[in-house]
């Protein structure tokens, strides 16, 4: 069952309850309305499930890209050793070891970028898709509370004139 349908059902309860005469209120079963909130709140958790699982990808995305380039300043570091033990010529590797390291600092910086602009652009579009629905939602519920309201009226209305016709016939009785 969907939170939509759980809502009607809802409404549905609310509209079919025992009125309390005079003071307009509803005699509800309190255990049946907080068993479907609670039907409500599970189905939810879903679009919170995947905003989690976002986070969490961006996260691990960002873990193994320091990985990486934790590695690949390793293997530069290792060849750059090996290359000074094999040659004389130390400023050269120096220079070469240097502009390597300096290119895993960039990818590794363009790595952590990207993955922080997707991660941003999934959590904006969600964020966006959650207000959304939440806007849909509000809005679905102030219909059925505004034609809950109307039904309301027509009905006090409809009861007040059939009082009034009834006081008019007694006092014509006279």
């Amino acid at each position: 069952m969907d939170v939509i349908k759980l809502l009607e059902y809802l409404q549905e309860i609310i509209e079919s309850s025992s009125k309390i005469p005079v003071t307009g209120k509803s005699v509800i079963n309190k255990k049946e309305i907080l068993d479907i909130i609670d039907q409500i709140i599970n189905h939810l958790p879903d679009e919170f499930k995947k905003s989690q699982w976002i986070c969490d990808e961006k996260e691990r995305i960002l873990v193994d890209a320091k990985k990486q380039a934790k590695i690949f300043e390793e293997e530069t570091i290792d060849k750059i050793r090996r290359r000074v033990e094999k040659q004389d010529l130390v400023k050269e590797a120096q220079t070469r070891a240097e502009e390597i390291i300096a290119a895993a600092q960039r990818d590794a910086k363009i790595m952590r970028l990207g993955a922080k602009d997707y991660a941003d652009e999934i959590l904006s579009q969600l964020d966006k898709e959650i207000d959304l629905k939440g806007q849909q939602m509000l809005h679905k519920i102030k219909s059925d509370v505004q034609t809950f309201l109307i039904s309301l009226q027509e009905e006090v209305t409809g009861t007040t004139t059939s009082i009034r016709e009834n006081v008019k016939e007694l006092r014509s009785m006279k």
